[in-house]
């Protein structure tokens, strides 16, 4: 019986992303600013896991698009208790590849700055 191993790598990440608000009444999610999104390679609806530097709360849960340029980070639904306008999280998608391609993998990362623009792009 044949078993194909994966490693599970890094594929985003936005990193240091200012929280603009919050809905506790919406459904759930993650609002990113749809260039960010597009940027870094995420899609809409995909899973995301997020750390917010300020107060070291880590949640799951799923990115959905903000309006293009307006550069919006919005804590939706239950994660709206985990963070504040103004805090800065760290939001990052993962991807399994063969270990063959492990050694030569690239995430895509950018690190934005008070207002959620990017300063910084590696493996873009």
């Amino acid at each position: 019986m044949f078993v194909q191993m994966l490693v599970t790598l890094l594929k985003s990440k936005i990193h240091r992303a200012a929280v603009t608000g919050s809905s506790a009444d919406y459904e759930g999610s993650l609002t990113i600013d749809l260039e960010l999104m597009e940027k870094v390679g995420l899609v809409p609806y995909e899973r995301i896991l997020a750390s917010n530097m300020a107060n070291g709360a880590r949640f799951e849960t799923y990115a959905i698009p903000g309006e293009r340029g307006k550069r919006q980070i919005v804590l939706n639904g239950a994660t709206a208790h985990l963070g504040k306008a103004g805090d800065r999280l760290t939001i990052m998608s993962f991807i399994e590849v063969e270990p063959k391609l492990a050694s030569h993998w690239k995430p895509k990362v950018i690190v934005l700055d008070g207002s959620n623009s990017i300063v910084t792009e590696r493996g873009i």
